[in-house]
């Protein structure tokens, strides 16, 4: 499956690691949700600026935030089609790198790891899970651990 990582940011260091890792919370998600058709996924690490940007005009929201995922697979919707090929895109996820460095150190856990989640966390959104309510973030919160936990990437 390929997951490309865009480094857009200078603020907080990208390692092969995280990259890494990258790659692996992708597959796992995919493979927990049973699909094994390998779409392609974008990650992009940006800044607050660019990812409150981002916000304001696809959320109209005011403030930057950790993650946002932006999926190509609709329901009911074909696979997109480029240059006359169907292609088999998941989605495009959005991180911060300096909100998910700020939670890592409010939360009391490494970098990696809340990339990691806020990874995780995008790949379920592009997947088809919301948090809308009680009850569906509770599921989407027990596949994210069920992803981290596989990858034994804890707290």
């Amino acid at each position: 499956m390929p997951v490309y990582v865009n480094n857009l940011q200078e603020k907080v260091p990208v390692t092969n690691k995280l990259l890494d890792a990258m790659d692996m919370v992708a597959a796992t998600s995919l493979k927990v949700e049973g699909r094994d058709d390998d779409p392609e996924v974008t990650i992009a690490f940006v800044d607050n600026m660019y990812i409150k940007e981002l916000n304001h005009k696809f959320r109209h929201k005011a403030d930057a935030t950790d993650v946002l995922s932006f999926p190509m697979e609709e329901a009911g919707e074909e696979e997109p089609v480029i240059n006359g090929e169907s292609e088999n895109i998941l989605g495009d996820i959005v991180i911060s790198m300096e909100m998910a460095q700020r939670q890592a150190e409010e939360y009391g856990h490494d970098l990696l790891r809340e990339i990691a989640f806020l990874a995780t966390h995008g790949m379920f959104h592009l997947l088809g899970y919301d948090h809308d309510n009680e009850d569906r973030r509770r599921i989407m919160r027990e596949r994210e651990e069920e992803v981290l936990a596989l990858l034994n990437i804890t707290r």
